[in-house]
Parts: structure tokens; C-alpha cells; sequence
């Protein structure tokens, strides 16, 4: 296993690792975020890039998979705000920064897309109301809002409750 991280981390992943001011450990960790919020390879970047933007500011990742996994429960299909409320260091709505481990093994495809994210401006981003697997991005709160609301009428038409 040593061997192939070795490999697998050149100097040239982790000049970029060491560029966008994530250490090895962390850029996996994002990648384990964004690994488990879409399955869509060319979206992965966009949404590091989202994560990014969220750490520069100072705002909470606000990631659904990390408290899915604080929950241990892998059959939620929906977070409810009333699980917002569990005290675990993966509760990235109630704790700043990067959770202090994976949730899972990333993809390559998940560990490039935050070495290579998209330079962008998003800060907000929710599954799309077609539930095609894809994502509707978001500047501003306000459009976020109404994405999310888009989404959660979605969930309601399939009685998506939990």
C-alpha cells in the first residue's frame, strides 16, 4: 500500500496540494466530501471548487455526507434540520473547517478535481429538482434558497420524508 501511495502522490500532486494550502491528508479528506456528494466525474471540480470558496471565507462546509456520517445512518436520503443539532467533529454545520478524517476512500477522479478545482465564485450548491444526479450552483444565498426549495418539493412529490 505504501508503494502505491507513493506513486500515486508525485511532486506534482503535492506542489498542487501544497499550492491551494491543503495538506496530503486533507485534500483526501475533501475528496472523500466531494466523492460522496456526486457520482457525476464532471461536476467533481466545480464542487472542491465550492468547498474551497467556503474555507477562504470562513463559512462551514455545510456538507450533507459528513453528517450522514456522523449519523451512521446511510439509508437518509434527506437531512433534516433536527440532525444539524448532533455534536460530532463531522458535523460540518455545526463545526468549522475540514472534519478530521475521510467519511470514505475517494475516487482519483474526487482527489484531482480538488488539486485541479474550478476557480469560480460559488459558495452554494444543491441537486438539481429533475434528480439527475446533477447540481444547480449558486452565488448568493437567495438563489441558493430557491434551489433548495426546488429540490425539497421534489423530495416531496416522491414522499423522500428522511
Amino acid at each position: 500500500m505504501n508503494k502505491e501511495y507513493n506513486k500515486f502522490w508525485t511532486e506534482e500532486r503535492k506542489e498542487k496540494s501544497k499550492k491551494i494550502g491543503l495538506t496530503v491528508p486533507q485534500v483526501s479528506i475533501l475528496a472523500s466530501i466531494v466523492e460522496k456528494e456526486t457520482n457525476k466525474d464532471s461536476e467533481k471540480p466545480r464542487i472542491a471548487g465550492v468547498y474551497l470558496n467556503r474555507l477562504k471565507y470562513g463559512m462551514l462546509l455545510e456538507a450533507d455526507p459528513t453528517l450522514v456520517w456522523a449519523l451512521g445512518d446511510f439509508s437518509i436520503k434527506r437531512v433534516l434540520n433536527e440532525y444539524k443539532k448532533l455534536d460530532s467533529p463531522y458535523n460540518t454545520y455545526k463545526y468549522f473547517g475540514l472534519p478530521p478524517g475521510p467519511i470514505c476512500l475517494p475516487s482519483i477522479a474526487s482527489i484531482d478535481a480538488v488539486l485541479n478545482f474550478e476557480k469560480h465564485y460559488y459558495l452554494y450548491f444543491c441537486a438539481k429538482d429533475d434528480l439527475s444526479g446533477f447540481h444547480n450552483f449558486a452565488y448568493n444565498y437567495e438563489q441558493h434558497s430557491i434551489n433548495a426549495r426546488k429540490y425539497q418539493q421534489a423530495l416531496d412529490r416522491m414522499n423522500i420524508k428522511r
